[in-house]
């Protein structure tokens, strides 16, 4: 079974919530995004409440600078901080640009989409030559975080969860070697941050994380009542994977796959 975002509208409130770790892989990506072409734009695919616009304006302070995404609310505040030229709504899945783009940045955005086999070169052949795409995608599918939720819907909900099949929608890194090393040049990397979530009395520090964005698609399909109940048996079982140290702070480890690709001049 593959989860999609689900039709109601994002939290920019919730998703901020830990803004310093969620932008931190952005600029390790952005750190390693080599020279652009002289001429085009910069694109920030999946552009979310703007958290990197201030970085690629910096970055990039002569470009025009659009953000793009499906959702309103986020778009809202993304136009809020000033620093796009334009901001635009639309599916990244059959997103294409007007003109040909120098950049395409993505930063945990494409996860949610499928069929990266041929979402993947088509941002590539939208670039201008030399142009580059910048992908940063969680990798944590697989770990107790993300797990977990599968496991208790599937056992909680089977009418409406089944993951018999299931299959990552972050590939291993040397399947995108493999995909696009013919379009370019390759820079490709994971990394694990051992993220300190801070001590709350709101819950389980992971489940807080993951709320906005991994939890969205499970939770979106329960009742009031239903949602607790999950949440409660989530929580629980998050309590044992990643314990709440004295202090109060839990130790969160989280992977992610980072790609930089620069076409062909």
């Amino acid at each position: 079974m593959a989860l999609q975002p689900g039709s109601v509208d994002w939290d920019p409130e919730s998703y901020s919530r830990f803004s310093d770790l969620r932008l931190r892989p952005a600029l390790d990506l952005l750190a390693r995004v080599p020279s652009l072409p002289e001429r085009g734009k910069v694109v920030d695919l999946g552009c979310g409440n703007g958290a990197v616009a201030e970085a690629l304006s910096n970055r990039f302070p002569k470009r025009k600078l659009v953000g793009v995404d499906r959702s309103e609310a986020m778009l809202k505040r993304a136009a809020a901080t000033g620093a796009y030229r334009r901001c635009d709504m639309a599916d990244i899945s059959s997103w294409q640009p007007n003109k040909p783009p120098a950049l395409i940045f993505s930063n945990a955005a494409l996860h949610w989409l499928p069929d990266h086999a041929t979402l993947l070169p088509r941002l590539v052949r939208a670039l201008r030559p030399g142009g580059v795409l910048a992908v940063q995608m969680p990798a944590q599918h697989r770990a107790p975080s993300h797990r977990i939720l599968r496991e208790l819907a599937q056992e909680m909900f089977p009418d409406r969860f089944d993951f018999t099949g299931w299959v990552s929608p972050v590939g291993a890194s040397v399947d995108y070697a493999q995909m696009l090393r013919r379009l370019g040049h390759i820079d490709l990397w994971t990394s694990e941050y051992l993220q300190e979530l801070p001590a709350t009395c709101d819950g389980h520090p992971v489940r807080l994380f993951t709320q906005s964005t991994a939890m969205r698609p499970f939770v979106q399909q329960l009742s009031d009542t239903e949602r607790a109940t999950f949440i409660a048996r989530y929580e629980t079982a998050l309590a044992t994977v990643y314990p709440v140290q004295v202090d109060g702070t839990v130790l969160f480890p989280f992977r992610r796959l980072f790609l930089v690709l620069q076409k062909e001049a």
